[in-house]
């Protein structure tokens, strides 16, 4: 082979490897199990979509994506609730916060936390958020004894006020303005 067809080849070569590559921003887990999303809308106490929640869940654990808008400004407790069942103007439908440890709330609760506890969201001056957390103490596989994704699904819901991480059983985040079923 002369230097001139081994520069051909290599500049093929080249070309063919990166352009498989381009565009290509999609990352696989480490274990090579396909990511598992879900993707919800948030609603309001009227009963109207406001947003979305994105359940994401990696090695990290289960990561939820919230935007939303039309909300009142200020920090938000939000938890996981056990039932995915979202009926306004109260959500009491999605029952309590998902607890399958029976441990009391809170963060710095010294019998905390409920799994389903989450850090506050901040909504800004226009009543948006856009915002992301992870959670390493939820998974999303059926059957697995922290699932949100079981027989009656779970939900995300937002509180009125900000969670004091302390106080049981929700934090004194008041009442729920806004939620978002979790189902399979």
């Amino acid at each position: 082979m002369n230097q001139k067809m081994i520069v051909s080849i290599l500049l093929a070569t080249l070309l063919i490897v990166s352009g498989c590559s381009k565009g290509s921003n999609t990352k696989l887990p480490v274990s090579g199990e396909n990511a598992k999303a879900l993707v919800t809308p948030i609603i309001n106490t009227e009963g109207n979509e406001i947003g979305e929640a994105r359940f994401v869940e990696s090695g990290d654990g289960v990561t939820i994506s919230i935007q939303a808008e039309g909300l009142p400004p200020g920090v938000k407790g939000i938890h996981i609730h056990e039932t995915g069942v979202c009926t306004p103007p109260d959500f009491t439908s999605a029952g309590g916060h998902f607890n399958p440890t029976h441990k009391e709330h809170g963060f710095d609760n010294p019998q905390g936390f409920h799994l389903g506890d989450l850090p506050n969201i901040e909504v800004d001056a226009n009543g948006k958020v856009a915002t992301e957390v992870t959670t390493a103490e939820l998974t999303m596989k059926p059957g697995a004894t922290h699932s949100i994704v079981d027989s009656d699904g779970s939900a995300l819901v937002i509180h009125e006020k900000a969670d004091d991480y302390k106080t049981d059983p929700s934090g004194n985040s008041g009442v729920r303005i806004a939620c978002a079923a979790v189902n399979k």
